[in-house]
């Protein structure tokens, strides 16, 4: 399978520093005794250091940007550069089933309550302060919430801090509204090598990748009718199995998602496709 980098971040309009203090979501006392802070960050959140991280156990880095994958370490399994899964890495299930990345959105009530079974979104943190009330529906109608970043970063160009930063806002932002910590991360643009990998495992996560992308922001840009999508789906339905890359950030994906829901003889959410558990703690 050939790897095409996703730039639907280029059409979800992230959150402004000013928005961001404009948050839905209270920031709690227990976030602010433990950070000495007192509001969500903006784009750029501060590293916050974390006992359970043992820095001697990230492996190497090879500090690459997005498309750039000539200088990456040998060995690096990377799965945006040379489409490499470890053993650990979820990116099959053995029901064709959907997967939502870049949520939540004002456009994701409706995508919840045009889904037959349950499905599984990988939420952004930046998103979540903005939309709590729609990610604790989400949650209320049986969806699975993992984690996609705190806001939608290419992880293997950062720092350990800078990675470390992104994931632990993202927890914290889940914990705060849905009272969960997230099993399964799904790293943004599929930027995933084994330093990144080592510092997600660190935090008790899976990641999640997929093995059917739809392409579906392309919609927006005109390069892709949702006509050719849903007849993609359509072919790739007699196979049976797979875990489709969709997005709930614009009425166009989401109205799409919908049409590709309709197509499916039901679905499963991730954990439900690897026996696994919801989510790693409840409170």
């Amino acid at each position: 399978m050939k790897i095409v980098i996703c730039l639907s971040v280029l059409l979800w309009a992230p959150l402004s520093e000013a928005s961001l203090l404009k948050s839905a979501l209270p920031f709690p006392d227990w976030l602010r005794d433990f950070t000495g802070l007192t509001e969500w960050p903006g784009l750029d959140p501060p590293y916050i250091p974390l006992d359970f991280i043992n820095f001697a156990a990230i492996e190497p880095s090879s500090n690459h940007k997005i498309g750039e994958c000539n200088n990456i370490l040998p060995n690096s399994c990377s799965f945006d550069c040379s489409n490499c899964v470890s053993t650990e890495d979820i990116f099959n299930c053995p029901k064709l089933s959907q997967t939502f990345d870049d949520g939540p959105s004002a456009f994701t009530l409706k995508l919840i309550n045009n889904l037959k079974t349950p499905s599984t979104f990988f939420t952004l943190g930046t998103q979540i302060v903005k939309y709590p009330e729609i990610y604790k529906q989400a949650m209320a109608k049986g969806n699975v919430m993992a984690s996609h970043s705190w806001s939608h970063k290419y992880l293997p160009e950062l720092t350990n801090e800078e990675i470390i930063a992104q994931i632990e806002w993202s927890v914290w932002a889940m914990n705060a509204t849905g009272h969960h910590l997230p099993k399964y991360f799904r790293p943004p643009y599929g930027g995933l090598d084994n330093r990144v990998r080592s510092i997600v495992k660190q935090f008790g996560m899976t990641n999640v990748l997929w093995n059917f992308d739809t392409h579906d922001w392309k919609i927006l840009l005109g390069q892709r009718k949702a006509s050719d999508i849903l007849k993609d789906i359509t072919n790739h339905k007699s196979a049976g199995n797979g875990l489709i890359l969709e997005h709930d950030h614009s009425s166009q994906t989401v109205n799409v998602g919908i049409d590709i829901n309709k197509i499916l003889d039901g679905q499963l959410t991730v954990p439900q496709c690897v026996g696994g558990v919801n989510y790693l703690r409840t409170f």
